[in-house]
């Protein structure tokens, strides 16, 4: 049987083989985290040694760092927990920023993209001119969907000029491309373990000294009263080897990135009307969102899953009901495009034979149902 081909790093990262054994030595040692004896000091150790590298992975201070259940969570603490009059999100964001944002019960405004998948930021001054203050400015620094990254810096220039904070979801950048929370000038930042191969169930929120959050989940006060709960210390123990080990994985993107250009070049020679996503912006190396026409996402990832390539569509699936991208329909696609589009993310793991694998299967697709669609 041909080993799987793994192509959706975007949704979850395969576990890393450190990350394992130290889940596995945590869940051995006994203790909680919030007892004063040695016992209790063990653990503690264990979860103040993953702070601090996960403060190397943002670039920030380590008391800045608190531990939550993911980027889900995260999300919602700064978005709900701020302080915030209104907010201003923009139209590309993961789906938790919008639902959150319905929840926080305050004004909430959408700002647009352009056709490259930036943040109009003419529109984002005139939001901040006509939204309540203080304003919460929540842009993502790299789109789960297309790679594209965000000059958030620039954003978060301009909310301050209004007094506004600024809140970006990080969990796609991480890993991909340099974070450097100081740099980039946000108030709050995101992070999600098992996008960097980390365990599933644990993430961070970075804030600024300045920033204020208030708690989502309220009780013993752990995390600086930021995230009460007893902490999941196996989790973040493993969290912390994964942010470490993230950062040694720049040193790949540019042959990961390599093997991206190598597969969009090769389906882009063979079918002139494939359309590329985000070739205009700064994308992360690993991430190509691509639409083969007339054929729809589900569709093709069903195709490449029988040809053992594990890999995403365009389009969200929600209790059984297609959406067209929200992302894609924010750049200006029509939904026939945004229908047809699949999101492939490669990673550490991808290999030549593996991308390989994928243009044959693409080119497969397409020579079956280009008649079709052409006739």
């Amino acid at each position: 049987m041909t080993t799987p081909i793994y192509m959706d790093y975007n949704a979850t990262a395969p576990i890393r083989d450190s990350v394992i054994e130290m889940v596995s030595l945590a869940m051995q040692t006994v203790g909680n985290p919030s007892s004063v004896h040695t016992a209790g000091r063990s653990v503690r150790r264990l979860v103040e040694e993953a702070r601090v590298k996960v403060a190397a992975l943002a670039g920030c201070r380590v008391r800045d760092v608190t531990f939550c259940s993911g980027g889900t969570e995260a999300s919602n603490a700064v978005i709900r927990g701020s302080g915030a009059a209104s907010i201003i999100i923009s139209a590309v964001e993961h789906e938790c920023g919008f639902a959150a944002s319905k929840h926080a019960g305050v004004p909430t405004y959408v700002v647009e993209v352009d056709r490259k998948g930036l943040v109009d930021q003419n529109k984002l001054r005139e939001m901040l001119r006509e939204a309540p203050a203080p304003a919460l400015v929540s842009v993502m620094l790299a789109n789960n969907e297309t790679g594209i990254i965000q000059p958030v810096r620039e954003i978060a220039d301009i909310a301050h000029e209004f007094g506004a904070r600024m809140h970006t979801d990080a969990v796609q950048a991480a890993g991909k491309t340099p974070i450097d929370f100081n740099a980039l000038g946000a108030d709050y930042l995101t992070l999600s373990s098992h996008k960097v191969g980390g365990p599933q169930g644990v993430g961070a929120i970075i804030t600024a000294p300045t920033a204020p959050l208030a708690p989502l989940v309220a009780g013993g006060g752990q995390e600086l009263g930021r995230r009460s709960g007893t902490e999941n210390v196996a989790g973040i123990a493993g969290f912390g080897v994964a942010a470490l080990e993230a950062m040694d994985d720049l040193a790949d993107m540019n042959r990961i990135g390599a093997l991206r250009e190598r597969f969009e070049a090769d389906v882009t020679s063979h079918a002139n009307n494939v359309c590329l996503i985000g070739l205009e912006s700064p994308r992360t190396a690993n991430t190509s969102c691509v639409a083969m026409p007339g054929v729809k996402g589900e569709t093709q990832v069903m195709h490449f899953d029988l040809n053992g390539i594990f890999l995403s569509s365009g389009s969200a699936c929600s209790s059984g009901k297609v959406k067209v991208s929200h992302v894609l329909s924010a750049m200006g696609y029509e939904d026939d495009t945004a229908n047809a589009s699949i999101r492939v993310s490669l990673g550490r793991l991808t290999t030549e034979s593996d991308v390989d694998a994928l243009i044959k299967a693409w080119i497969s697709l397409y020579d079956r149902t280009a008649a079709r669609v052409n006739s």
